[in-house]
């Protein structure tokens, strides 16, 4: 079994996931193999006081990228949206963003 550590990788800060506060929605940055209730303990296990209500999960394309003639990808990865209960403690990092 993976660490909590090793399944959330980074959170994601965007215009677009800042305005799903909220709502308590948060959005991540997951390893590509984690499942939605590996998703749901890790973030439960990370930040004490909360309680997932539930996850979406998307794959991110990698894009096409060039550098004068040499054409590369930028790596595919993996968001997840997690939605915490209305009675659950929000998450600190998020919360001094705004």
């Amino acid at each position: 079994m993976k660490l909590a550590q090793d399944i959330i990788i980074r959170p994601v800060i965007t215009e677009a996931s800042m305005a799903g506060l909220a709502q308590k929605k948060y959005t991540f940055a997951v390893a590509v193999d984690a499942g939605k209730i590996e998703i749901a303990k890790a973030v439960e296990t990370m930040f004490p006081g909360t309680k997932v209500a539930k996850v979406n999960t998307l794959h991110v394309r990698g894009r096409s990228k060039r550098m004068g003639r040499y054409v590369g990808t930028t790596p595919a990865w993996k968001k997840a949206i997690v939605t915490l209960k209305a009675d659950s403690k929000g998450i600190e990092f998020f919360e001094s963003m705004m």
